[in-house]
């Protein structure tokens, strides 16, 4: 079988139309800028003509694409549901049905022995439809509607429904451009809801709609004009009050309003001040605050009384801490927990709130992922919260925070006779930085593997936001580990695993650790033996794709292959346009380009505006033409220019989902089609070919 670099098919070449774009003492030259035109019928026939040429390039292994595609699926228990959880008098159920792309979601009224009332049947409602994402549901209080939001497009601008639960019916009224997000009033008629401004995507205003009403009359109750802001409404866990969250990448804000008088004003919570960040969960006659005010940038946790919630009210109840980040916690009736961060790893600290016990859940592995979930009752000593690793499939845990018991309530199977977790070895390692940091790399891979150099490893990376990927179970990753790859994580700066100045120095003028970090993990592993430059792989996602970008910049060296999905590379163009949606709301994270300093510096790492002639790594670079996050045409003008300067004859490969958005094609098993292909790229490129 001819592999993919033997085909002698010649890629499509875009058109160069030169584009002047001047800014300070710059000016760029952009040959691709056309593209940006999604209604332009050469911009349409472009993007096919890329898919052509790589529908045509992979024919010979479209027969693996399907092999690979049935492995993973097959170990799917396709009929599946989930944990109940109780809420308000119901049992609520998620479950799949075999061959069936989308869940079903369902309750059961006191007992899980009484009879299923299904909620939303998402097959049916995604017939006809490309892409179908139902993202949000909210019973009513008194639950006789269920508020929820759907997306067919994958733009994520939805329209919110409501379907009466007693009769079936899904009333006519429909609110459209929102973010999806809503929540009841108490009086079961009042809905608030979030609106997403149209063109720049930005959820910026909250309205009020009363049921039966013509959404067209609704009342605006809050704008958020600031352009960096975005803003959310949500019911607090307590049921007593609705908030409303305004937020930048630095700044918080927040209003509340008790939910039995919604025709009232909001109150402001303590007015924003640049830098303060903060959440807010009420309990009792108290709202508790996780912020970093006066400095504290790990967090600490304060509270204030529910009528005087001015920031110079707030009182200290858990100290910042140097080397433990808080990122969250959950309230009781008899208990607080504290989801902490220490040295990359996850904690649950449980505290009785008359401080006679104090205590942590333990976890006796070196790399995992842990966290809280599904936890809505106040009056419970069970204490539910989810964990995987690397080598374990994930696991929902009913913890009795009295009596110390663990319940695995359920354990991810994996349909296949010779799975056994104890084949397959998970550890973390640490690579030094350029400037002598300790980077840490989770990784994954089948016992016997000898570092010889020979392995094929796959490294991931994201680094921005202060997202943290921390190590999980994946079936599909099986596939992989099989065939024998090593699979890593680096947990490079700009994620917050580390604590929040790992974030911070991998942010704004700290980028270049980012990138810098990525490498250095690279380069220990190669001189460590798990890998080879001949055997390595990267892989990069939106962000992600920024970074493995802006990587094969500065090494390309290093990699044989990278797989760069959905990938933010034209960042000095779109930070300058702010009609592109998420921009104004970013310039924390990367700069303003408005200004010079920034302007230079992200220019300095741009990667569409720093390819130059050198031998680049084998691509797959994969986009959508409804993509809201990252827009089509920057992975399709990178192509365009990686094309035009690469040299030698390695492959890159532009896969435009003509019909999806940021998160690729909608449904279980669409979404296995679309890893099959990476896979395959991967697993031709090291001449597997079974």
């Amino acid at each position: 079988m001819k592999t993919l670099s033997e085909n002698t098919i010649f890629p499509p070449t875009a058109k160069k139309t030169p584009t002047y774009l001047k800014k300070f003492d710059s000016v760029r030259l952009d040959n691709y800028y056309w593209l940006n035109d999604r209604e332009n019928p050469e911009v349409l026939d472009y993007l096919n003509k890329e898919n052509n040429y790589y529908e045509k390039m992979t024919v010979n292994t479209k027969g693996f694409q399907k092999k690979i595609f049935k492995e993973i699926k097959e170990k799917i228990k396709e009929d599946d549901e989930s944990v109940p959880y109780f809420l308000n008098g119901y049992w609520y159920i998620t479950k799949f049905e075999e061959e069936k792309n989308y869940p079903i979601y369902l309750r059961r009224k006191s007992s899980l022995n009484a009879n299923d009332e299904i909620l939303f049947d998402c097959n049916k409602l995604a017939k006809g439809h490309e892409y179908f994402n139902l993202s949000n549901i909210r019973i009513s209080p008194n639950n006789k509607y269920a508020a929820f939001s759907i997306d067919t497009i994958s733009r994520r601008l939805y329209t919110i429904r409501i379907k009466n639960l007693e009769t079936g019916e899904i009333l006519s009224q429909s609110i459209k451009n929102s973010s999806g997000n809503f929540a009841w009033a108490n009086n079961n008629s009042t809905l608030f809801y979030t609106i997403r401004d149209s063109k720049t995507l930005r959820s910026n205003k909250i309205y009020k709609h009363s049921l039966g009403s013509n959404s067209k009359k609704d009342k605006l109750v809050y704008h958020e004009k600031d352009k960096t802001f975005y803003t959310n409404v949500s019911r607090s866990k307590s049921n007593k009050y609705i908030i409303i969250s305004s937020y930048s990448t630095l700044t918080s804000e927040f209003q509340f309003l008790d939910a039995d008088l919604p025709d009232n004003n909001f109150k402001l919570f303590s007015k924003r001040k640049r830098g303060l960040e903060y959440s807010i969960s009420h309990f009792k006659k108290d709202f508790f605050i996780i912020t970093n005010r006066d400095n504290c940038i790990n967090y600490k946790l304060m509270k204030t009384s529910i009528n005087n919630t001015d920031y110079k009210n707030w009182k200290t109840v858990i100290e910042h801490r140097e080397d433990v980040l808080i990122e969250g916690i959950d309230i009781f009736k008899n208990y607080l927990v504290v989801s902490e961060r220490s040295n990359g790893l996850n904690q649950i600290n449980i505290k009785k709130w008359d401080d006679s016990e104090n205590y942590f859940i333990n976890f006796d592995t070196e790399t995992f992922s842990s966290y809280t979930t599904s936890n809505f009752d106040f009056n419970t000593h069970i204490l539910r919260y989810g964990f995987s690793s690397l080598n374990q499939p994930s696991m929902v845990i009913d913890f009795n925070m009295k009596t110390r018991e663990r319940i695995i309530r359920k354990e991810q199977q994996v349909l296949d006779k010779n799975f056994n977790k104890e084949n397959y070895i998970s550890e973390r390692i640490w690579a030094s930085g350029e400037d002598g940091t300790q980077i840490p790399i989770s990784l994954v891979y089948k016992k016997g593997i000898k570092k010889d150099g020979k392995n094929p490893l796959l490294l991931y990376g994201y680094g921005s936001y202060g997202n943290t990927i921390d190590p999980y179970f994946s079936i599909s990753r099986l596939s992989l580990l099989d065939r024998g790859f090593i699979f890593a994580i680096a947990h490079v700066r700009g994620s917050e695993y580390m604590g929040r100045k790992w974030y911070e120095n991998g942010k704004l003028l700290n980028k270049m650790n980012t990138f810098l970090d990525f490498v250095s993990c690279t380069k220990y592993l190669i001189n460590q033996g798990y890998t080879s430059s001949n055997h390595s792989y990267a892989y990069g996602g939106s962000a992600g794709g920024l970074l493995v970008g802006t990587v094969i910049n500065l090494a390309p060296e290093l990699y044989n292959g990278v797989v760069s999905a959905v990938p933010f590379v034209d960042l000095v163009t779109t930070m300058l346009d702010e009609i592109i949606p998420l921009t104004t709301g970013e310039y924390d994270e990367w700069g303003n380009p408005n200004q010079k300093k920034y302007f230079d510096y992200m220019l300095a790492y741009s990667p569409y505006d720093n390819i130059k002639k050198i031998k680049y790594p084998n691509l797959l670079v994969t986009t959508g033409l409804h993509d809201s996050q990252v827009q089509y045409w920057e992975p399709a003008k990178w192509v365009a220019k990686l094309r035009e300067f690469k040299e030698g004859n390695n492959l890159i490969f532009l896969n435009t989902n003509m019909e999806s958005g940021h998160g690729g094609a909608s449904g279980r098993f669409e979404a296995i089609k679309e890893l099959a292909k990476e896979y395959v790229f991967l697993f031709d490129l090291e001449k597997i070919h079974k």
